[in-house]
């Protein structure tokens, strides 16, 4: 979700740029010089949403195959503007709302003033050990720092619709999850929401400078990565493993609540606190989804 996102987010700039005409008629797609006949559902959704036309993928037969105009797109986010990374982004996160319905507007769903907090589970490798022990200690600081305006969501991120995704995100203030592609989905969320990330053992010793994909995400899409904790609890990889990281990868994450409670109050009172800003000083328009 990630890598497709970073190829599609310099095009979808351009096509905003260009009036949003026309839309695409077919997809020429190639990774590492080679030809794909597809991309994920959840990148071809957010890819209709923002240029308003369906995907077509074109897979290349033994005909030859021509095109009268054609867009070659090869770059990712490297050399884009803070200004314009900020513009796409919340032209996508528009667009993506307008498909599934959900208003565009700060605080859309809810009071203005409700704290509102998603923990996105998932399942499998980098999945934590305890969700229950994880809820209620999220639940507790969140009723603690905010009252019966606390709003604590849970779901699971291999159960959901792309709207669905969308709709949940579109209502967070602070998005709890475990490093993972359903971090991507903070791109829904308004400008200057929160992005609380959680890693198993191993990695922040081994996983190089990649592990921190969706810090430099928040920072482009607007959003506000408030830190991660890395599990340092954990079994050492057996002597002799030729390849450590693949020992890690995709453990299980354990639970420190003391850690977690002083993590969930530091960026829950923030939150707290931006939002009544907001509430004294009126709703805020919403971000733009015309073209250029």
């Amino acid at each position: 979700m990630w890598h497709g996102l970073t190829a599609l987010v310099p095009l979808v700039s351009w096509h905003a740029r260009r009036g949003c005409r026309p839309a695409p008629a077919r997809w020429a797609l190639f990774h590492h010089g080679e030809v794909r006949s597809g991309m994920s559902g959840w990148l071809m959704s957010l890819v209709e949403a923002a240029t308003g036309a369906p995907v077509a993928v074109e897979e290349f037969g033994p005909a030859p195959v021509c095109f009268e105009e054609a867009v070659v797109s090869r770059r990712n986010l490297a050399g884009m503007s803070t200004e314009r990374l900020l513009e796409a982004f919340d032209f996508i996160r528009c667009k993506a709302r307008a498909k599934c319905g959900v208003a565009d507007a700060p605080g859309a769903g809810n009071e203005a003033t409700n704290l509102r907090v998603t923990i996105l589970f998932r399942t499998g490798g980098r999945s934590f050990k305890d969700e229950a022990g994880v809820e209620r200690v999220f639940r507790k600081e969140c009723t603690r720092v905010a009252g019966p305006s606390c709003m604590l969501t849970v779901a699971r991120s291999d159960n959901l619709t792309f709207c669905d995704q969308v709709r949940l995100l579109s209502r967070t203030d602070v998005f709890i999850s475990a490093h993972g592609a359903q971090v991507t989905n903070q791109l829904f969320m308004d400008r200057n929401s929160s992005v609380m990330e959680f890693y198993p053992m191993g990695w922040r010793q081994r996983a190089a400078g990649g592990q921190f994909v969706y810090r430099w995400m928040a920072s482009r899409a607007g959003m506000r990565h408030e830190g991660s904790w890395w599990d340092p609890a954990g079994d050492p990889c057996p002597d002799g493993n030729p390849d450590i990281f693949s020992c890690y990868k995709n453990r299980r994450i354990g639970m420190d609540e003391a850690a977690f409670s002083e993590f969930a109050a530091k960026v829950f009172t923030a939150n707290k606190e931006r939002k009544s800003v907001k509430a004294r000083r009126g709703q805020e328009a919403g971000t733009n989804c015309q073209c250029s």
